[in-house]
């Protein structure tokens, strides 16, 4: 059975809940023991005291611990990546912070993709670095050598511990090759100590590529995008192994981070909806991208579709193999700069001026300025992230309506 056909029903048992088509918000901080004795062994198996007995669950404890949406929840999206375990944090920069903290200590080297999201490069390059954790970058199209050559030049090569790569890239849609990464993994991993790849899925949901399948050892959404899509909740999630995904969780556990019921219940809604959503986004956006192709006020389109046709034959054959769609993130170059890249953001009626991605309403931004506005001067120049690029968030709905303010708002830089 498809994923989609589970969205509904999946781990949720209507007799547990008086009968309840869907599940119930349990909107508790604790849960009561039927016995002493029970209580004791949920508590051996939460802290790792004892290994669980044929057939045995963890039972409900308290919701920093476990809650019934969020197992529930998290079961689902794992259904999407063919994932063992997923865990659920209130946000995605959490997931991302929880990954890296727990499995890089001071002196490591954490490899990077560039670019990433600002959040994630601000973590990078700020946090890790107070941590005495090293990072270096890679672009897009650096080769496996290169890499490997960069890595080893550092002086730091016995000390990688970590690949972290988005791919897509944000806000550009730069394409990075998994199978790539995991062969540069494999490289400078020993017997010892093995390097980690975790690769941030977010601009193509758990519909539209699959890291797990390539090579990676971890996937992380910023679940608040396409997962959410509605534009009404924070959240992230991290997918992978048990054995990994047990670590990743016990640091949830005491770091606090988990998302509450409340955020776990949203998710589930939004779940049942999350290929039918996808899929009229990833066709609007490609609407989208055929207008801007032809647009003369447009330099530049970034769009999968464009790579597709346009990229180099290694990009080609890493959508071919990676992509079960182009997506619904567009990005473009402006003629101009930032001032009428700005002209034209505060021109649009339908579309709205925000960041963030994945929702149902078509969105707007200025890298540059908004998102990416802490990256380095020189590093933004490098990933062309210049004034003059605008990305867009495309939604559910009607193609002809956002073609229509997309063309007025050209003119009105026109006119201006």
């Amino acid at each position: 059975m498809k994923p989609e056909s589970l969205m509904m029903s999946y781990g949720y048992k209507p007799s547990l809940s008086e009968g309840a088509i869907k599940c119930p918000i349990f909107q508790t901080s604790t849960f009561v023991f039927n016995n002493a004795m029970e209580g004791k062994r949920f508590f051996e198996i939460a802290y790792g005291l004892r290994e669980k007995d044929e057939g045995e669950e963890l039972g409900l404890i308290y919701s920093r611990l476990n809650n019934p949406d969020l197992e529930i929840l998290e079961n689902r999206l794992c259904l999407w990546d063919e994932a063992e375990q997923c865990a659920v944090f209130e946000s995605g920069m959490s997931a991302i912070s929880t990954v890296m903290m727990e499995f890089m200590v001071p002196g490591d080297l954490l490899l990077y993709s560039r670019p990433v999201y600002g959040g994630t490069d601000h973590f990078i390059n700020h946090f890790l670095k107070k941590m005495k954790i090293n990072s270096l970058g890679f672009l897009a199209g650096d080769t496996k050598e290169e890499i490997i050559k960069l890595i080893e030049d550092s002086g730091h090569g016995d000390k990688l511990a970590m690949i972290h790569i988005e791919t897509p890239a944000n806000p550009t849609n730069a394409v990075i090759d998994i199978e790539m990464c995991a062969e540069i993994k494999n490289h400078f991993s020993r017997e010892d100590k093995e390097v980690l790849l975790s690769v941030d899925n977010t601009f193509m949901g758990p519909i539209w590529q699959h890291p797990l399948k390539h090579g990676a050892d971890l996937v992380l959404y910023s679940a608040t995008k396409y997962i959410g899509g509605h534009s009404d909740v924070i959240a992230g999630a991290c997918l992978g192994s048990n054995e990994l995904m047990g670590r990743v969780k016990g640091l949830r556990t005491f770091l606090g981070n988990m998302a509450g019921p409340w955020t776990g219940w949203l998710l589930m809604r939004s779940l049942e909806t999350l290929k039918v959503r996808l899929d009229q986004q990833a066709t609007n956006a490609k609407y989208v991208a055929d207008y801007l192709n032809t647009h003369p006020m447009v330099e530049a389109v970034y769009y999968l579709g464009n790579t597709a046709k346009l990229g180099t034959e290694e990009e080609k054959t890493v959508l071919e193999r990676q992509y079960s769609s182009y997506g619904a993130m567009v990005a473009f170059d402006i003629k101009g700069g930032e001032t009428e890249a700005f002209q034209f953001l505060d021109s649009l009626k339908l579309i709205k001026l925000a960041v963030s991605l994945g929702g149902t309403e078509s969105l707007a931004e200025h890298p540059q300025t908004m998102t990416h506005a802490d990256v380095n001067p020189e590093d933004k120049k490098a990933m062309n992230i210049t004034a003059k690029l605008v990305r867009l968030s495309i939604g559910v709905e009607n193609h002809e309506d956002l073609i229509a303010d997309l063309n007025q708002s050209f003119k009105s830089v026109h006119n201006s």
